[in-house]
């Protein structure tokens, strides 16, 4: 069997593609955009850090994508009352030894995160990718987490000022009381 088409079938076949072609493009462009604008709202600034990071936003939102799965998969639990109270108290020890004892309480209270972290179920990895795992939770404690955690491990002559480790206290104290808060997973995931 064989077609034979006129030029006005072709050119009208041809308009047709050309428009599902165009139909087929916005439909992408528009769930990429929804797509960023979710990722955006999700992570906040660390969104803008992923795509610094990666050089291009497809990149890091492939990132933040896999950070999220990752998350998912560990078993990231609540502190119970018991554990609560008992981080609660240690936190008002490291608190309370900031007075006389400065770069120390940074220092404890960058550990007191770490345990409280790991007692939550994140896995103990280094810095970088326990903060990319809790981005996923509470992102905007973000900033503040890494602003600290620099202040605490810096050596010997680059020493933190006074000031300086009083505002990584603060900042600490930020992600702890996310992180200690009663509240539902699942509660945060559909809020976040």
């Amino acid at each position: 069997m064989y077609f034979h088409f006129t030029n006005a079938q072709l050119i009208f076949a041809l308009v047709v593609l050309i428009f599902l072609a165009v139909v087929a493009v916005v439909g992408f462009v528009h769930q990429r955009g929804i797509r960023t604008q979710a990722l955006r709202t999700r992570f906040g600034s660390e969104y803008d850090r992923a795509v610094l990071e990666h050089g291009s936003s497809r990149k890091a939102e492939a990132k933040l994508a896999g950070r999220k799965t990752r998350v998912d998969a560990l078993k990231i639990r609540e502190l119970c009352g018991s554990e609560r109270e008992r981080f609660v108290a240690e936190w008002q020890t490291v608190q309370s030894r900031f007075v006389d004892h400065p770069k120390a309480a940074v220092t404890e209270a960058d550990d007191l995160i770490a345990a409280l972290l790991e007692s939550r179920g994140y896995p103990k990895d280094s810095f970088e990718q326990r903060a990319a795992d809790i981005s996923v939770t509470y992102p905007r404690v973000m900033e503040n987490y890494r602003a600290a955690h620099a202040i605490a491990v810096r050596p010997g002559r680059a020493e933190a000022s006074t000031e300086e480790l009083r505002t990584a206290m603060i900042q600490y104290r930020a992600i702890f009381d996310e992180l200690v808060q009663a509240q539902k997973l699942q509660e945060k995931r559909l809020a976040a």
